[in-house]
């Protein structure tokens, strides 16, 4: 067992100015001293007396606190646990307070011997802790280079086929620098015209150095801003602290800013700068750091300390690269100049030749007939060489136009015969000799021959072109014909042509000694022989023909001889029509007479005359008068009493309503002449419902708000109309002729005020009777005022709302509504919606005034639409829930049994439970929320029951008090977890439902829990 040590404190006493001491005293007052602090000095001073006990008690009051801590200090050096926890109290305060250099000096070897042992053992641990400072300065210096690399590649690039490029590159070779270095010498041309040192952490500016004629605002507002902007990039990129903004570009400024350990170097450069000055810059800022370190470090405004700083500074202000404006040199460049003109001519000249040598070279290469198979340039002359059919164009003769001298050509060709179709046509030409009518050709690369030739020339060509060598052209033949051949052919074609002509019948035809000889039968009217040879190319003189006449049964031939027998009148139209002959039309009856007889006469197997469409005028007119007569039996108001023909002139007689349609205009169309018909009309009163109709109309005069009509056979009054319109037309009404239409006024409204108002209170009375959950009881309207009284279902439509649209002023409606419940289903409906809440799987409809529940739903929410049905079943309302099923979901029910199964445990009187239950907790949370979740996707509403128990320990008051509080506890640490607080029902059981008896301490263990109960609605 180790004591505590207090630290070590030694007591520091002024000095004492009082010089008489007793030394006697104080020599036993040391030994003493010795005796207590060490025993072994105890039996060495054995011999020596003790002190007084008054020297005693001042050796108390003197130094009695020295001896306790010096046996305290005693004690802690033999004690290396408290000796370690003592130093290492007072070492960081000792070592603070420590001169720097001694410090260093005596934890040097330490330290450079723990690293070194830490390295050895782990050289990655020092990698990781130098990646951080080291990964960005290569990066940076890396792209630097980089930087610079692409500026002098850019300005190289830019300048090298410029005038300056070429003034350059003549620089370089005479200086012997590169022609980069050169390039960038005059084309970085800048200026350093301001520098600031910044603190890095305070932003204040430490000093500015500005160039001569350079002009700027306030530095410290320029500090300030820079510093600001700084903290902006950083603020709004989270970037890391040790990162910074180095580079910012307006125009031909450039801001440069080196960041070190405790400023910032920021360098206005006006113009180009190149990117070595980066190294210049960072060199005066490291040199800033190594001089005055301690002073930027503890820089808080005071510049005093930091003097020579400018003269760092200034350095950076004194650089700059201008232009230099050395005199052109314009002799070197005028000879330079007439070298390059005389060498760009004869280049130019050389490449001309070149060229015109190339097209001619080319365009021998598209002629046919020529191939070149060598052609060369040497020493000024042009050599060619290669093939060339006889046929094709002379070489020589191309050279016109090339403006290539022929005496500088040396051609050497030898001859071949070419395949090309042209210069096989031309050879075929000259050895075939084709005949006028033959014409050679050429088509898709085929030699091709047509016309007329003998067959001797036929047969020379067909040698010919099996003669042809292969890879040559085809000659093809196929489209010569003999002239004999084709006339044959020709006279086929006429006979062909022949027989298909109708009245035509060829008996015999044959061809001897070039002649032709046909015979045969022709009907007269038939076409002529000899006019169908146009276009056959047969000689006229070499056909000779014998026709014998005879009557063609042909339909066409039968209708020109009938026509040409009858002699139709205009009014007749002879046609065929199926191979038979119609005749349509008009005519007397003695044309008829002469039809019918030519029709018998007709031979047997010709066509058939049919005159059935054939009508006598008279019979037509009397067709006609009787559909006149039938068409006036079908008017309204016109009665026909008698009617008759007699020598060509009609009668009729009858009666006529005024009203109805004039007789004489229905003689259109019927073709009966009107001069012909002779009428007798008595005028009477039809009682047919359209005159009734319109004399009623011309009598009574109805107002435009009024509109007459005929509705099955009754005439109908609609609108509105004063009280004196409506007793003329009852009165016209009861004078109505019996047997005549009825009048009925009963639409028509008086348009009074009273009557108007009572008409629209009796509208809205209908619409309340109509209306589900209302019962009308009792209405009147007395003194202008309505009364109203009834039932009403408070589901049912208000009342007073059913007033808008009838025009019943609300002011003037007094109703008194007893509230009632409705049996109406749909009032039903709501009610069990309401009260029952069913969950999205059900669904409650009303079938043939049935309530039917249909779907799937907890037990629990079954058990009461069951109860709710019985009830309904008192009053008469069927509430059918036998298509009600137990929703069974398998994941939810194994989620069910899953936290129904979870308690959490508590210790003995304590509400919080420990922190051992927090996985459990955990758990329960998740699947609490999952069951949740899934349950409202399966249309339910999940409750979860948190019961709080107790052992039988103590009070049963406070045991009820403490699972209540068990149970509040796991409802908030749920809710922390996520769990919605309105899933979550809570309840203290105390000591009433113990899950096993307590008769141990695991029993009153077990008791001491939150039981989670899943209720499904």
């Amino acid at each position: 067992m180790t004591s505590t040590v207090d630290p070590i404190s030694l007591p520091q006493r002024t000095a004492s100015n009082d010089t008489e001491i007793d030394r006697e005293a104080l020599a036993r007052l040391l030994i003493e001293i010795a005796r207590n602090v060490d025993p072994d000095y105890r039996a060495r001073f054995d011999g020596v007396p003790t002190a007084d006990p008054r020297m005693e008690t001042l050796r108390q009051l003197l130094v009695g606190r020295e001896i306790s801590e010096l046996s305290r200090v005693t004690d802690l050096l033999d004690e290396p646990e408290q000796l370690a926890a003592a130093v290492g109290g007072v070492l960081p305060s000792a070592a603070a307070r420590a001169p720097h250099a001694q410090l260093g000096e005596a934890l040097a070897p330490a330290v450079e011997r723990a690293v070194q042992r830490s390295i050895q053992k782990s050289p990655r641990t020092l990698t990781d802790i130098l990646y951080p400072v080291f990964l960005p300065a290569i990066r940076k210096s890396i792209g630097e280079k980089i930087d610079q690399t692409f500026q002098s590649l850019n300005e190289t690039l830019r300048h090298i086929f410029t005038w300056h490029g070429l003034k350059w590159r003549f620089e370089s070779w005479r200086t012997g620098a590169s022609f980069s270095e050169v390039v960038l010498k005059h084309s970085l041309v800048y200026r350093v015209e301001h520098v600031f040192l910044i603190n890095r952490n305070s932003g204040l500016l430490i000093s500015h150095v500005t160039a001569d004629n350079a002009t700027s605002e306030d530095p410290q507002l320029i500090s300030s801003m820079l510093s600001a902007i700084q903290d902006f990039v950083k603020d709004s990129f989270n970037e890391k602290e040790q990162s910074g903004l180095d580079t910012i570009r307006f125009g031909e400024l450039r801001l440069w800013s080196e960041v070190g350990p405790f400023a910032t170097l920021v360098a206005v450069i006006r113009g180009n700068p190149p990117e070595e000055l980066h190294e210049i810059v960072r060199d005066v800022l490291l040199r800033i750091h190594d001089e005055y370190s301690q002073a930027l470090e503890q820089f808080d405004g005071d510049s005093s300390q930091l003097i020579g700083v400018e003269t760092q500074l200034q350095t950076c202000v004194e650089l700059k690269q201008e232009d230099s404006n050395q005199g052109f040199p314009w002799l070197v460049m005028a000879a330079v100049l007439l070298i390059l003109i005389a060498a760009g001519g004869w280049f130019f000249l050389s490449w001309q030749s070149g060229q015109r040598w190339q097209a001619y070279v080319s365009r021998l290469g598209t002629q046919p007939g020529i191939i070149v198979a060598e052609q060369k340039v040497r020493g000024g002359q042009f050599y060619i060489a290669g093939l060339r059919d006889p046929l094709s164009a002379d070489p020589q003769s191309l050279l016109s136009g090339t403006q290539v001298d022929p005496a500088r050509v040396h051609s050497h060709w030898q001859f071949y015969q070419s395949l090309e179709p042209e210069f096989v046509l031309k050879r075929l030409t000259a050895s075939l000799a084709p005949p006028d009518s033959v014409r050679l050709s050429i088509v898709n690369d085929r030699i091709v021959a047509e016309g007329d030739a003998t067959a001797a020339w036929i047969d020379r060509a067909r040698a010919a072109a099996q003669q042809l060598s292969a890879g040559g052209p085809a000659f093809d033949i196929s489209r010569v014909r003999d002239p004999e051949e084709r006339a044959a052919e020709g006279w086929q074609a006429y006979v062909s042509r022949l027989g298909t002509q109708p009245g035509i019948i060829v008996a015999e035809q044959k061809m001897r000694d070039g002649q032709f000889y046909i015979a045969g039968l022709r009907d007269p009217l038939a076409a002529d022989p000899q006019s169908l040879l146009s276009g056959t190319q047969l000689d006229p003189a070499r056909i000779h023909s014998r026709w014998q006449s005879y009557q063609s049964l042909e339909p066409e031939f039968v209708l020109k001889r009938l026509t040409a027998s009858l002699a139709p009148p205009d009014s007749v139209r002879l046609s065929i029509v199926n191979d038979r002959i119609v005749a349509e039309g008009d005519a007397t009856a003695t044309w008829i007479d002469r039809a019918r007889a030519a029709a018998q006469q007709l031979s047997a197997g010709g066509p058939a005359f049919d005159i059935s469409r054939v009508r006598d005028p008279e019979e037509r007119a009397a067709e006609g008068w009787q559909a006149y007569v039938s068409r006036l039996g079908t008017q309204p108001g016109i009665i026909v009493a008698e009617q008759k023909m007699r020598d060509g002139q009609f009668y009729i007689a009858g009666l006529r309503d005024p009203l109805a349609v004039d007789p004489q205009s229905l003689l259109s169309g019927t073709q009966v002449d009107p001069a012909r018909v002779h009428s007798d009309w008595k005028f009477y009163q039809s009682l047919e419902p359209e005159f009734v109709l319109k004399r009623l109309t011309a009598s009574l005069y109805p107002p435009d708000t009024v509109r007459l009509s005929i509705v099955d056979d009754r005439i109908v009054a609609e609108g509105e109309a004063p009280d004196t319109w409506i007793d003329r037309a009852r009165a016209a009404a009861r004078q109505l002729s019996a047997g005549g239409p009825e009048f009925d006024i009963s639409k028509v409204r008086d348009v009074s005020p009273e009557a108007r108002a009572a008409e629209h209170w009796q509208y809205y009375v209908s619409r309340l009777e109509a209306q589900p959950g209302i019962i009308v009881a009792q209405q009147t309207a007395r003194g202008g005022h309505f009364y109203i009284s009834g039932l009403r279902d408070p589901l049912a439509a208000d009342p007073q709302t059913l007033l808008s649209g009838t025009e019943v002023d609300p002011a003037r409606v007094h109703s008194q509504w007893q509230f009632y419940q409705s049996l109406d289903p749909k009032f039903v409906v709501k009610r069990l919606t309401a009260s029952l809440t069913p969950p999205k799987s059900v669904r409650l409809s009303i079938v043939q005034g049935r309530i039917v529940v249909v779907g799937e739903a907890p037990a629990a929410w079954i058990n009461r639409a069951r109860a709710a049905a019985e009830q309904l079943s008192e009053d008469g309302v069927v509430l059918d829930v036998s298509q009600l099923s137990e929703l069974s979901l398998p994941e939810l029910n194994r989620l069910r049994e899953a936290i129904q199964a979870t308690d959490i445990f508590f210790y003995s009187g304590k509400v919080v439970p420990g922190p051992e239950q927090t996985p459990v907790l955990d758990r329960l949370a998740d699947q609490i929320k999952e069951f949740a979740q899934s349950a409202r996707k399966s249309g339910i509403t999940a409750r979860f029951m948190l019961t709080g128990h107790s052992d039988g320990t103590g009070r049963e008051t406070a045991n009820a008090s403490i699972s209540a509080a068990r149970a509040e506890t796991v409802r908030a640490l749920l809710n922390k977890r996520g769990v919605a607080p309105e899933l979550l029902l809570v309840r203290g059981a105390g000591t009433f439902e113990p899950v096993v008896p307590e008769n141990s301490q695991t029993g009153s263990s077990t008791n001491r829990r939150v039981s989670i109960t899943v209720n499904l609605d």
